[in-house]
């Protein structure tokens, strides 16, 4: 497979700034000309890896986090999912130009990205009241998933506290019963299992003025430990979580209070898989998710979850990304410390074997994929289950979706036996609106800004054929 090559300006125009620098100056420092940084800088030109090396050498630049692709704001495939929308229909935004705007104008690239996120919000809910311009209050969780992928999916600070509070608590196979002492003792906090009928459809509830957690008597063991996790986590780190969410600085209350609950669930993960331990286990078991959930006392979830948060810059882990789908395709969870290369307002690739995966129950399924740009992915598809089911004859599966650059399959035990010479791999694109793949016969849309070459006297394998294909 050919290199992927690294068009990296606005990171060297950023580094360049920090160091206080100009274009003469660092290019003086780095062995090169003048006008070839400024061609780097601008994108006519692919950083080569000896750019890169003699960055490392000069500035003291890692060069993992320097070239990783992903988390730093918009990019050009999220605005063509964008500019694909019917509404710019006639524009026919050119390819280069959202890579200009991606790349020189980042500021604006997010700024698009979020009147975006706002309208999709704005489309989904229904006019109340009379006046058919009042609407209800936007959902916040875009902001917050933003937010999180910013970080890149790691909080520092918090792994810190998380990494302390659960060398004092011990064995994490036997962690709830020191997590319950930890809240008596510390907080005057009882916790109690209760019937489902008394938490009216919660899975947790803490009530406040009579200082007592009650967890419903649904949970499986590791989701109670996990609850248990999370109300400590709401106490003891209490001063970091506020400091977080106002340096964060949410727009509105329910922005605020999600914001607020999701870095309390990422705390309560770190406490139950600290980092140096989890990571050690991780790399020692080649990253078998269910030799893993044993160790911890985790369910399949959290430990898939945990795995997208080891982007410590002094102990790195494999960048995976994940998502979550019901068997209907909806994402209800996406997170990534890497690249993350499926569709961001849309669903996922059909020909992905996630949706597979609802077929096999409790089977891994794995599968080598490549994206339109030449990446390739190695994949782990396995179905969970709620963690509270509170109607035994509804289907409670879900499917998550592991997945890393290709490059660290042999890392992964999953990946023992794949053909590393000659693999197989199944093209998949972004949502069909946008994806270029000709040919392909689970296209759902014609592709935005294409030229459909429909012809009565022939029939095709995709139902949309279009110019190209």
């Amino acid at each position: 497979m050919a290199e992927r090559k690294l068009f990296l300006g606005r990171r060297l125009r950023r580094l360049r700034a920090e160091l206080g620098l100009n274009q003469s100056a660092m290019a003086t420092e780095i062995g090169v000309s003048p006008s070839y940084l400024n061609h780097l800088e601008r994108n006519q030109r692919p950083v080569t890896a000896q750019v890169l090396l003699k960055l490392a050498e000069t500035y003291d630049v890692d060069l993992k986090s320097f070239a990783a692709a992903g988390g730093e704001g918009t990019g050009t495939d999220q605005l063509g999912e964008i500019f694909a929308d019917p509404m710019f229909s006639g524009l026919a935004v050119p390819r280069y130009e959202l890579v200009e705007v991606a790349d020189n104008a980042p500021g604006v690239a997010d700024a698009v990205s979020r009147l975006y996120a706002a309208l999709v919000e704005l489309r989904r809910q229904p006019a109340v009241g009379a006046d058919e311009e009042e609407r209800a209050p936007l959902a916040p969780q875009n902001w917050v998933r933003d937010h999180i992928q910013a970080e890149r999916n790691h909080f520092p600070y918090l792994e810190e506290a998380a990494e302390t509070l659960a060398g004092a608590l011990g064995d994490p196979l036997a962690l709830a019963e020191p997590l319950r002492r930890r809240l008596k003792d510390g907080f005057g906090v009882e916790a109690r299992i209760v019937p489902p009928e008394v938490l009216d459809g919660a899975s947790q509830h803490y009530d406040l003025h009579r200082k007592r957690l009650m967890l419903s008597s649904l949970l499986r063991p590791e989701s109670r430990t996990f609850g248990l996790a999370y109300q400590l986590a709401l106490m003891e780190f209490r001063p970091l979580l506020q400091k977080m969410v106002e340096a964060a600085g949410p727009s509105d209350g329910p922005t605020r209070r999600l914001l607020h609950m999701s870095l309390a669930n990422y705390a309560a993960g770190a406490i139950m898989m600290p980092y140096e331990p989890f990571l050690e286990a991780a790399e020692r078991h080649r990253y078998d998710i269910d030799r893993l959930c044993a160790e911890f006392g985790a369910s399949v979830e959290q430990v898939a979850h945990r795995l997208t948060t080891l982007a410590r810059s002094s102990a790195p882990g494999i960048p995976f990304f994940m998502l979550r789908v019901d068997a209907a395709g909806n994402v209800s969870k996406r997170f990534a410390g890497a690249a993350f290369p499926f569709s961001r307002f849309g669903g996922t690739c059909p020909r992905w074997n996630l949706h597979s995966a609802f077929q096999t129950p409790g089977r891994v399924l794995t599968q080598i994929v490549e994206t339109p740009d030449g990446q390739r992915f190695f994949t782990i598809a396995r179905t969970v289950e709620r963690s509270v089911r509170l109607d035994p004859r509804e289907d409670s599966a879900l499917a998550i979706g592991l997945g890393c650059d290709v490059r660290h399959a042999p890392k992964i035990a999953y990946a023992d036996g794949l053909d590393r010479e000659a693999p197989l791999v199944t093209p998949i694109g972004p949502a069909c609106t946008i994806c270029p793949r000709v040919r392909c016969p689970q296209r759902a849309a014609p592709p935005v800004g294409q030229t459909l070459t429909v012809q009565e006297t022939r029939k095709t394998v995709s139902p949309f054929p279009f110019l190209g294909g």
